[in-house]
């Protein structure tokens, strides 16, 4: 327990997983935590002290789940290791902390996502500049960036890209109240607070050559530079072992990938829905037909971040062309890479030295399949591919390794032998003779010692504490003979050893121990041969990866009528027959497609009105979706689609109160205005919905019709916009802006009834249709027919005409009286026998008659 104490001294904010034997145990107040969480049975254990310490512990082959629950919980988990064999040990044996687990350093692909990658964020304020970086430990890669003014702002935006489970930041950071409320409310990430000392520049460059080696890429960054050096030496302290994984190192820039803020990701449902947070629904559903593990991660690489180069977008959709026209490759790939492991993470478990035998016999049949995955591809045309072929290494030598040294079939743990292949090793092969020989006399003694007893019942059996033994029921214990030394009674039998046990015990056991220890001895060097590889292995996953979400998309692309859309630098956005590619996989008929243009010229804003329910915030979304799938190098769902290159696509589509920072729903929508008018260059896609709803009629249009004007000035902005609004009167600005054009969702009313058309055409709408649409909605009736009523003495009154006779002062209407001005023609016959009646001299047996008569005209 003294050893125990010493230990939980150097990580005292961490549950201490403490080995003794099969078990980790936990004791103190870790234990009554670990027993709270993890519904364990709280015991206790002498220690010393007046009292029971209290304890609880797990299995050691077992303890991955119940990390897994405590970290998603919020806890660090320090693992305390056995260091020496219990059985060769002088005293105590010697342990100490090998890892501390935190939420951004899990490796354990039981307690990670396959699909997406697990981020530990760094970020670093100082007077003139910020510095942010992310790195996924279970792959090795690290990304940074570094930026100055609206630092608050674009550490969010970085944040809602990444989602990085656990956040290092500086003291400076936390000037920033916005950063913080968006990492507590919308981030379930671990925030830690380090002292500026961690962030020492000097520090950092020290560290940087021997971690990433080669080009300096961080230069004379410093912010980005004291962000890294602190996750370095975050890391450091917390895996002891393996930080050598994280060997890649890359500086992105604002000009390299398309600029998505965070309410854009939002509002496009890039990876998931907005209302469930579910995956059905998002674009990533759509377009994810990845095979592996490592295909799935890049995928959504690829949609949070669509490239800007036109060549690099050209050189994808060369690929994905090339493979949409074959689809007997795309089959054979599709049917190689379905048995292709995570061999990203495989890898890094490997380095840090806790992968097991498995985990190398999944590494190697992954081996296995890269040369028929690479000469799938040997003649293919196009650059990209080719780069991909060139890419690949068949690791050959480490497949021939780890098939020659490792078992078919190994153990799940490392240290019970059974591990190394028969052949590999002379000298284990000799001593698995000896356990085999051993195993035969123990038989033959067994079967000796019957005869001789005359007690057809007894075995020879084993156990860890009393070794081998002779086990004989109560039943036949007075034939046991003299030469017999018991050794353990039990309530239905005795238990005894002989010599001649001892004596074949001693070489058994020997050859066993010597054996295991052994094999474990060979399994290492093995693991740390194959860790040699890691650099050629990496390349050979980014590889495979690449190539798995260019079949994907060119799958996806074949099964949906994609086309390959044209990339111009013009500023033309033109699409003929455009749909969304998820709401059209979601609805039971056949979406109705649409043309849009959108230029730097007479058609730079589009101002779309119509019926709610009509389709206008898809119109817009499908428009910004395949803006973003051509930047990613996807097809995209049109008939044609020429697109000009884009810095950033900017939403601001719908809104909600903010009540943990005091915002109105009008306020989080003039702050993301403020946002896109700040932000937005003329190469951007502005996606505007309902802009000044959220206060009153007159105030809200006045603000969308600035804004309109703001965007579409060249002097100001000069975006390209598509700005959808019930304000009709907005509709005007077509007549003095050139550059803005009306368009309007059709939508007509037959039998009573509204039917939405869903097609787009050129000019304002001459309404909304929401009462119609309440009526939908299943608004009761008596709403409906006074909604119509009130409209018709609203539009009198915005027209200058007097007010019908029911609202004159003294006259107000009963509160469930509806006029006759709405009562459908052909009732109307009934109304021409009410206006005849005389209310006060009509007698109640007349009036329930008539009111018969009424019935039977509107039946």
């Amino acid at each position: 327990m003294r050893q125990y104490m010493e230990i939980k001294e150097k990580n005292p904010t961490a549950l201490l997983f403490f080995r003794l034997g099969d078990f980790y145990e936990m004791f103190f107040d870790d234990a009554k935590t670990a027993a709270r969480e993890l519904d364990l049975t709280l015991t206790g254990r002498d220690c010393g002290l007046d009292e029971r310490a209290p304890m609880c512990g797990v299995p050691f082959h077992s303890y991955e789940g119940y990390v897994a629950r405590l970290v998603d919980k919020g806890y660090k988990v320090a693992i305390c290791e056995q260091l020496e064999d219990p059985a060769a040990a002088k005293g105590i044996v010697k342990r100490d902390i090998v890892r501390v687990i935190t939420p951004g350093t899990l490796i354990e692909s039981a307690m990670l996502d396959e699909a997406q990658n697990n981020y530990i964020c760094s970020i670093y304020v100082n007077e003139n500049s910020c510095g942010i970086c992310f790195a996924d430990i279970s792959t090795g890669e690290v990304s940074a960036t570094e930026f100055s003014g609206g630092i608050a702002e674009k550490v969010v935006d970085e944040l809602s890209r990444f989602s990085p489970a656990e956040i290092l930041i500086n003291a400076a950071v936390t000037e920033f109240p916005v950063i913080s409320v968006f990492i507590r409310n919308k981030l379930s990430a671990n925030l830690e607070l380090l002292d500026e000392e961690n962030f020492s520049y000097a520090d950092a460059r020290a560290m940087m050559p021997g971690q990433f080696g080669g080009e300096d890429v961080l230069a004379e960054r410093v912010a980005a530079t004291c962000a890294v050096g602190a996750l370095l030496g975050y890391l450091n302290n917390t895996q002891m072992v393996g930080v050598e994984r994280v060997n890649r190192l890359s500086y992105y820039i604002g000009g390299e990938y398309m600029r998505l803020d965070a309410s854009t990701r939002r509002n496009l449902e890039l990876l998931e829905t907005q209302r469930g947070g579910d995956r059905r629904g998002s674009l990533i559903w759509v377009l994810d037909k990845t095979k592996t593990a490592m295909g799935r991660r890049l995928l959504r690489k690829w949609i949070e971040r669509p490239l800007l180069s036109p060549a690099r977008i050209q050189a994808r959709l060369n690929a994905v062309e090339e493979l949409f026209g074959d689809g007997i490759l795309r089959g054979n790939l599709s049917q190689v890479l379905s048995g292709i492991g995570d061999i990203e993470r495989l890898m890094t478990r490997i380095v840090y030295g806790s992968a097991n035998g498995r985990d190398l016999r999944s590494l190697s049949f992954t081996a296995g399949l890269l040369p028929d995955l690479r000469s799938l591809i040997e003649k293919s045309s196009c650059a990209e591919l080719r780069e991909i072929y060139d890419q690949i290494d068949t690791l050959d030598d480490v497949f021939s390794l780890i098939e020659a040294a490792i078992a078919e079939e190994p153990p799940m743990t490392v240290r019970e032998g059974g591990i190394i292949r028969q052949g590999y090793s002379e000298e284990v092969d000799l001593l698995r003779e000896d356990m085999d020989g051993g195993d035969g006399s123990i038989a033959r003694l067994e079967s000796q010692e019957r005869g001789e007893t005359g007690i057809p019942k007894l075995k020879i059996g084993y156990n860890r504490v009393f070794g081998y033994y002779i086990e004989v029921t109560n039943s036949y214990k007075s034939q046991v003979p003299d030469r017999y030394i018991r050794k353990q009674t039990l309530s239905n039998c005795e238990r005894y050893i002989t010599p001649e046990l001892k004596e074949i015990e001693g070489r058994v056991l020997g050859a066993r121990d010597r054996c295991v220890k052994l094999e474990y001895d060979l399994f290492s060097d093995v693991r740390t041969k194959v860790a040699a590889a890691l650099d050629r292995v990496q390349k050979t996953a980014d590889a495979v990866a690449k190539l798995d979400v260019l079949r994907s998309l060119a799958e996806v692309s074949q099964n949906n009528r994609y086309v390959r859309p044209q990339i111009n630098l013009q500023g033309r956005i033109q699409l003929a027959d455009s749909r969304h590619p998820v709401v059209e996989k979601l609805i039971d008929m056949p979406f109705v497609p649409n043309n849009a243009l959108l230029d730097n010229n007479d058609n730079r804003v589009v101002i779309i009105t119509g019926p709610n329910m009509s389709g206008k915030s898809t119109y817009m979304r499908q428009i910004a979706l395949i803006t973003l799938m051509t930047h990613m190098g996807c097809f995209v769902p049109a008939v044609s689609a020429d697109v000009c290159v884009t810095d950033g696509i900017y939403t601001r589509v719908g809104a909600s109160d903010d009540l943990s920072s005091g915002q109105s729903t009008f306020m989080v929508e003039m702050k993301e205005v403020a946002d896109i008018l700040h932000n937005a260059t003329q190469n951007s896609l502005l996606i505007l919905d309902e802009i000044g709803r959220g206060t009153s009629t007159f105030e809200g249009m006045s603000i969308a019709r600035a804004v309109l004007e703001y965007v579409a000035d060249k002097r100001k902005l000069g975006a390209k916009a598509v700005f959808a609004t019930h304000y009709h009167e907005l509709t005007d600005l077509e007549t003095s802006i050139k550059c803005v054009k009306n368009y309007n969702i059709t939508a007509k009313r037959s039998g009573g009834e509204v039917i939405f058309l869903r097609r787009v055409v050129r000019g304002g709408a001459d309404d909304s249709y929401g009462i119609d649409v309440a009526k939908l909605a299943g608004v009761p009736d008596w709403v409906v027919k006074r909604a119509r009523q009130v409209l018709v003495e609203t539009e009198q009154m915005a027209k200058g005409g007097t007010l019908p006779a029911t609202r004159v002062k003294g006259h107000e209407p009963a509160g469930d009286q509806i006029g006759f001005s709405l009562i459908p023609a052909g009732e109307q016959e009934a109304v021409a026998r009410l206006k005849k009646v005389d209310i006060n001299t009509i007698s109640p047996i007349v009036a329930l008659s008539m009111l018969d008569e009424l019935c039977k005209i509107i039946k």
